[in-house]
């Protein structure tokens, strides 16, 4: 469940970013489950974005619907605030309530060089039991989180990727050190709720994999616009019985 509402934040690829240019900004999505014939909206989900000076404050709040909090409740917060010049993450928070449970992440990160550190703060209380520790994650080159990434995805040419090349980069969360692979398979026309016309949109596909190259989850299915904002219009991603889809419905 921890990915239900932020699986679609983890979308991104390691190349070069440029001083990123976003207005401010409110996305809001409606998370379904689907299974063969059975579709039922099952979440929503707000990200937002405010430019402060020279950096970006972002926020993402995800939320189980009322159906579905009898059988699990979310009420998930993502925080990050990052450099505008070179789009470099400066702190990341995830509060987390999920079934009867609380958690608290606090990723501090600092640069030397190539050098990119994260020092991790952790914070658990499972029905009670509490529960504390500390770490030190560190990668050279590039790193995200799984808030920051959802906005660099959008500073990629997607159309110098469409000949199936695949790029690689890092992603750290509260727990671990994820590499993150993305491929894109061309462009596709969907549609999303309330259109009357197909989008276009460029296909893109992730892969998670941990040390030793270890698949840690399964692949995600992205669909971002093939306009300029290249905004994530879908994402899709499976579970044990079924599917659950992330929609941009404004």
């Amino acid at each position: 469940m921890k990915r239900v509402f932020f699986f679609f934040a983890a979308l991104v690829v390691a190349m070069a970013a440029s001083a990123a240019n976003f207005a401010n900004e409110t996305l809001r999505y409606v998370i379904f489950y689907k299974w063969g014939l059975i579709q039922k909206d099952s979440g929503d989900a707000v990200l937002k974005l405010t430019s402060q000076g020279d950096t970006y404050s972002i926020e993402l709040a995800g939320s189980t619907k009322p159906w579905a909090d009898r059988f699990y409740v979310v009420r998930d917060t993502l925080r990050a605030t990052v450099r505008k010049q070179g789009f470099r993450p400066l702190s990341y928070e995830r509060i987390a309530h999920e079934g009867g449970k609380y958690a608290h992440d606090l990723l501090t990160y600092s640069y030397e060089g190539r050098n990119v550190n994260a020092k991790v703060s952790k914070y658990r209380d499972k029905k009670g039991e509490i529960s504390t520790s500390e770490a030190l994650m560190t990668t050279q080159g590039a790193a995200y989180d799984m808030l920051t990434v959802f906005y660099y995805l959008r500073t990629i040419d997607y159309a110098n990727l469409a000949s199936n090349r695949r790029l690689k980069t890092v992603m750290f969360s509260g727990s671990k050190k994820e590499t993150l692979t993305l491929q894109c398979l061309g462009k596709e026309k969907i549609k999303l709720r309330g259109d009357k016309a197909a989008r276009e949109a460029w296909h893109i596909r992730f892969n998670f994999t941990s040390a030793g190259g270890k698949k840690s989850s399964e692949d995600l299915d992205a669909w971002i616009s093939a306009d300029a904002a290249r905004i994530p219009l879908l994402v899709e991603g499976s579970l044990p019985i079924g599917k659950v889809k992330a929609m941009l419905v404004e």
